[in-house]
């Protein structure tokens, strides 16, 4: 019993992970799969949405400015919508941009972000975090498995509903001009479509769910730090979503859950075959073998997993 017990939490801690990224892919998804978005500053934005609603919600701590004990509701709330603001501003300063100049400034905003949270210690607590983020349903569900399983539920609802609203947002005619602003922006403007305004609503709209990932990824650990918004979370999504296939948002989340049980495979792997005192070096080689496998996937499915299928 206690096994399956054990098995249970694992799996349902996993899912939750699995989701969470999920949530956030398809806001990359959205970005660059619909609208051919470089956006190489996820991280950032994930980072934004957490520490939002992480710092709306805590109750008053020493060394914090805020503390304002909100609802978590809320403060997912907020989360998208400062997400999105700030998504609206960069767009309107980069969106001009092209591909790999796109790919720079939002890196650039990215890691701005990251070392604001890092050094803004009287706002984030610095290097130290956000502690005691108050975590959904647990004053009357405990902290056991039970909660955990109540949280799960609770984001694959979140999930259903993104992808719902993506799902019906893509294949409206909204959608459709996002596809010809992707493959040829220049016949998109001569039809007379404001290829400008639909790339800045679509990078909104994105950076959004990016934020509420965050906010759903704050809310379940209970801290963060900026170490957890370092540029190798950009990395693992868009390995989750190239693996799953861009362009579809059923493979935007398949891919987070392919690609994050690859990760947590290949570290288990590590910790159970490498020596303790080589772990810290071995865990480099898990980005290895994500690379391994965006490679292997490029070969032999070039469109991924669940690729976009073009009607012809």
């Amino acid at each position: 019993m206690q096994e399956l017990d054990g098995l249970l939490s694992y799996a349902s801690f996993f899912l939750v992970f699995a989701a969470t990224y999920a949530i956030i892919t398809l806001g990359l998804n959205l970005q660059w799969g619909y609208t051919g978005l470089f956006n190489v500053g996820v991280a950032g934005f994930v980072a934004l949405g957490a520490y939002t609603s992480a710092l709306l919600t805590i109750p008053v701590q020493a060394g914090h400015l805020t503390g304002l004990n909100l609802p978590v509701a809320v403060g997912m709330l907020a989360a998208m919508a400062l997400t999105g603001l700030v998504g609206a501003v960069v767009g309107l300063l980069a969106l001009r941009l092209r591909q790999d100049y796109l790919a720079i400034t939002t890196f650039g905003i990215a890691v701005t972000i990251q070392l604001f949270a890092n050094n803004a210690k009287a706002l984030t607590g610095g290097p130290f975090g956000v502690q005691f983020i108050p975590k959904p349903m647990q004053s009357w569900l405990g902290t056991g498995l039970v909660w955990t399983l109540a949280y799960l539920a609770m984001v694959l609802a979140i999930l259903g509903v993104a992808y719902w609203a993506l799902e019906k947002l893509v294949n409206s005619p909204w959608g459709r001009v996002l596809r010809a602003i992707r493959e040829d922006e220049d016949a998109a403007n001569a039809l007379g479509k404001a290829s400008f305004v639909f790339r800045l609503q679509s990078f909104v709209i994105g950076s959004m769910l990016m934020g509420l990932g965050g906010a759903v990824y704050a809310h379940f650990v209970g801290f963060i730090a900026p170490d957890d918004f370092l540029p190798i979370l950009t990395f693992q999504l868009w390995a989750m979503l190239i693996v799953g296939g861009s362009g579809n948002n059923r493979g935007a989340i398949l891919g987070a859950l392919v690609v994050w049980g690859f990760w947590t495979a290949a570290g288990g792997l590590m910790r159970g075959w490498v020596p303790p005192s080589e772990q810290a070096r071995a865990a480099a080689l898990q980005v290895v073998l994500i690379g391994c496998l965006i490679a292997l996937m490029l070969v032999l499915r070039p469109k991924g997993i669940w690729g976009e299928k073009l009607n012809p």
